[in-house]
């Protein structure tokens, strides 16, 4: 299994819409970095976010979550509470090839300011727009920017196709339109 370059993310992205909209180059100028790296892609944060609160005294329960547990926010930029949570989803929407899972790591920019993102891989032949998870890992209020970069995702081909992919499976997360919360 191999890392992928920018030219095979630029051609599996032009030829079969792996990413959707797609920054061929890199976007830097007076923003958080989006768009083709070496080898991965910084993907873009939209206007939409769930904020965790706790207002309702709300339990958070993977298997029977209370959407109250949340305050949606569109913005240009949010605010995270001090050691607290949200959710978005990306701008870009993804169709992964059957021989490719990727990994997505957090920017060091903001990483360097303790906001940690975290998503779980894309496996082969998932598709849609991608929620984020976002935490906030400082004592402090911490800002996210809206329609710049927040995360990069790293591409690996494996040498063989596996025998059951995610659309095989009918994954629950296949499609994803919106931020999509827990499903059972």
């Amino acid at each position: 299994m191999a890392i992928k370059s920018d030219r095979w993310i630029r051609q599996q992205a032009n030829e079969h819409r792996m990413i959707s909209p797609f920054s061929e180059k890199q976007v830097r100028e007076g923003v958080i970095s989006y768009g083709l790296s070496s080898y991965g892609y910084d993907l873009r944060v939209s206007d939409e976010f769930k904020i965790f609160t706790n207002v309702n005294s709300a339990i958070i329960d993977p298997k029977a979550f209370d959407e109250r547990s949340f305050v949606t926010v569109q913005a240009d930029s949010v605010i995270v509470p001090p050691n607290s949570f949200a959710l978005a989803r990306s701008i870009e929407y993804f169709k992964i090839p059957r021989d490719v899972l990727t990994i997505c790591v957090g920017k060091s920019t903001y990483a360097r300011c303790g906001i940690i993102v975290n998503v779980t891989p894309f496996e082969p032949e998932w598709e849609g727009f991608v929620t984020l998870e976002i935490s906030n890992t400082t004592p402090l209020p911490a800002r996210v920017y809206a329609n710049e970069g927040l995360c990069q995702i790293l591409f690996f081909q494996s040498d063989e196709v596996c025998e059951v992919s995610y659309a095989d499976r009918k994954g629950k997360y296949q499609h994803q339109q919106g931020i999509v919360l827990p499903k059972l």
